[in-house]
């Protein structure tokens, strides 16, 4: 019997498309995202500011995905050591972290970072806005904003304020009050907000700003006064207290913040699904009462809108710590 010759033609075709219809089964078999816990890095100690409000919108998010999210605390090095985690983890959809305005500072306050801001980190969403109010002891001779300046016009270095450490956002607000208004005031700068608000209290130190979460409660105890917010309108937690614009000083704003980063070359999609997740979040009637309570205006966004955001923050920031000369401790 004769055998007919192989159209190799035909055959290479017919090991392509065998090759198709097995390959075609594996790709739709692929698990949809989220299929393991997601790891949220915070790069600070627990029941801060950073932590409370990281824990607050990953307890919604892990309901919204399905999933469970593990805080992972991350402390140190005025959070580089947390966000040089979240650099360099696997852009897989699986890490992400919880930064603050230090993020932003950090790039002009340290020469040499372990990471790129640009290149390795991808901004995925703004949580929120907390503005900085301005405490001062009971027994200042100042009551008002404009009693302060006046004040530390007419008596350069009598001022001094604390800060939670050097390129805080306390810090660098009040470098910027005093770089708009023209006075001297002495800067003291401590490990953590809260010894700086003891000394506040105990009269060491004359002003202090601090996020409202840490300031409402002990300004409404009677402990210390508060005398100003500087943002452009009151918070809902604390409406008896003006703006710094309202009292004379226009423009002059400052605050902490809260955002959630990824690794670069996390999937898009999965970048804006966070990113969508969160601006729902943060606009739950539950959610919003607790940002509200803690003096934190709410915002979700895009992912586009958050990087825009941390340019912006990182120009404003590099200026005043160019400025006024600030150097990391």
């Amino acid at each position: 019997m004769t055998r007919r010759p192989i159209d190799r033609r035909r055959f290479n075709l017919g090991l392509l498309a065998g090759a198709g219809s097995l390959a075609t089964p594996a790709l739709r078999a692929q698990p949809a995202w989220p299929n393991k816990p997601i790891r949220m890095i915070v790069p600070y100690t627990p029941g801060g500011f950073t932590d409370v409000t990281a824990r607050l919108i990953t307890q919604k998010l892990q309901e919204r995905l399905g999933q469970t999210i593990v805080i992972d605390n991350k402390p140190g090095a005025n959070s580089i050591i947390g966000v040089d985690l979240i650099a360099k983890a696997p852009p897989d959809g699986y890490t992400f972290g919880v930064v603050i305005a230090a993020y932003a500072a950090n790039t002009s306050l340290y020469p040499k970072l372990p990471y790129d801001p640009r290149k390795d980190l991808a901004a995925v969403s703004l949580i929120g806005i907390s503005p900085l109010l301005a405490a001062v002891n009971n027994d200042a001779p100042f009551k008002t904003a404009r009693e302060l300046v006046d004040y530390a016009r007419r008596n350069p270095g009598r001022v001094s304020f604390g800060s939670s450490g050097n390129g805080s956002a306390a810090h660098l607000t009040t470098e910027l009050l005093k770089a708009q208004t023209g006075t001297y005031m002495v800067h003291i700068p401590y490990r953590g907000a809260a010894p700086a608000l003891t000394d506040l209290m105990g009269g060491q130190i004359q002003l202090f700003f601090d996020a409202a979460s840490g300031l409402i409660n002990p300004g409404k105890a009677g402990r210390v006064r508060l005398i100003g917010i500087s943002s452009d309108r009151r918070l809902p937690a604390a409406p008896d207290v003006p703006t710094f614009i309202e009292q004379g000083f226009p423009n002059f704003t400052g605050s902490t913040w809260a955002g959630i980063l990824a690794p670069a070359g996390t999937p898009r999609e999965i970048v804006r699904r966070v990113a969508d997740e969160v601006a729902r979040i943060v606009r739950m009637d539950d959610v919003k009462g607790r940002l509200d309570g803690m003096g934190t205006i709410p915002v979700g966004g895009t992912p586009e809108e958050f990087d825009s955001f941390i340019a912006a923050e990182t120009a404003k920031w590099g200026a005043v710590i160019r400025n006024a000369k600030v150097t990391p401790e």
